[in-house]
């Protein structure tokens, strides 16, 4: 592809000789003759001198590129596109292995790739180009919609509703039993039946080892375009709404609410029956113990606004100066006392 057929693909401006040839991408440092690559931090443009690329995605403040430069104000999503242009996922072939069970009353559309060892339950259906790979479970009564993948070792319980275009991870287990029990007067406790629904719907992603689960009654939710890594818990009732961003090992108790554009970092978590507010965002390591508003930004443990936190730390480390002065002074204080008696 040369370098003006892709900057017309991303929408940017060339800045540059629009018949050299880009046959892949690679980051700053690794990039070779033929590679674009991107700058979208300041953190790294010393770096950009050096680099040996043929042509760098980059906004129009960037100086000092030795290459063609293709100019957006979005360098990052460019980049993202332009690996998608030159680096295409491969899908497997259409057809069903001889040694995956389908049962004889699912459906399945056309052009699906059903691996080994693969199950389909009864009444499951299939939409078309739907990739399943191999020891993937599908329950009974499943749905599944077009142009969905379904990597190794997936599990799909009963009834579950799995929209188009979503990608579930290696080992993502969707619509396991909600955690609910009663305590009984003599310390047992007893199961509570979860029978709700679980539904993801279209353009979704859930990383490897995630866990969405089904609630009693009513239904766990995930909305359009929401994206999720790896070793999150979705507990039963959850309603997680469009866009919203989950890092690795963040924990959702039961019927909590995350709005549209929510965004929890890394290992944080929430306590059931919270409310997060549209574009509300959750620091790494942090505990929400109660209702974030729209737009609000909280960390810590428990989580507190942003800015109290960071005043919190602050003062944390300044503790034991604060706790050698309060001695010294009462010290002080005291031998003022002895000499007033």
């Amino acid at each position: 592809m040369t370098l003006a057929d892709l900057a017309e693909r991303l929408g940017c401006r060339l800045d540059g000789d629009g018949t050299l040839e880009i046959t892949g991408v690679a980051a700053l440092d690794d990039a070779g003759p033929g590679d674009v690559t991107f700058l979208a931090n300041s953190k790294y443009a010393a770096r950009l001198p050096g680099t040996r690329a043929t042509a760098v995605i980059a906004d129009d403040s960037t100086t000092g590129a030795p290459c063609a430069v293709l100019r957006t104000v979005q360098p990052y999503l460019a980049w993202a596109e332009a690996v998608s242009v030159l680096s295409p996922v491969r899908r497997p072939s259409p057809g069903i292995s001889p040694l995956a069970s389908i049962d004889p009353t699912a459906t399945l559309g056309p052009d699906v790739h059903v691996g080994p060892f693969a199950v389909v339950g009864a009444g499951a259906t299939i939409g078309a180009r739907v990739v399943i790979e191999p020891q993937v479970v599908i329950g009974a009564g499943v749905s599944v919609g077009a142009d969905t993948i379904l990597r190794a070792h997936v599990s799909l319980r009963e009834g579950v509703e799995v929209g188009a275009r979503v990608i579930l991870h290696d080992g993502v287990v969707v619509g396991t039993d909600g955690f609910g029990f009663a305590r009984r007067p003599d310390g047992t406790h007893q199961k509570i039946p979860q029978n709700g629904r679980v539904v993801i719907e279209d353009d979704v992603e859930i990383g490897a080892q995630s866990a969405v689960d089904r609630p009693a009654v009513g239904e766990t939710r995930i909305a359009c375009g929401t994206k999720i890594d790896n070793l999150v818990q979705v507990a039963h009732g959850v309603h997680i709404g469009r866009n919203v961003l989950l890092a690795a090992q963040v924990g959702i108790a039961g019927s909590t609410v995350l709005d549209d554009d929510v965004i929890m970092a890394g290992q944080s978590g929430s306590t059931g029956h919270v409310h997060l507010g549209r574009g509300a965002r959750v620091g790494a390591k942090s505990a929400v113990t109660k209702d974030v508003p729209a737009g609000g930004h909280v960390a810590g443990i428990p989580a507190v606004d942003l800015g109290d936190w960071r005043e919190i730390v602050v003062l944390g480390r300044r503790l034991p100066g604060i706790r050698r002065d309060l001695a010294d002074l009462e010290g002080r204080l005291a031998a003022v006392e002895q000499r007033l008696k």
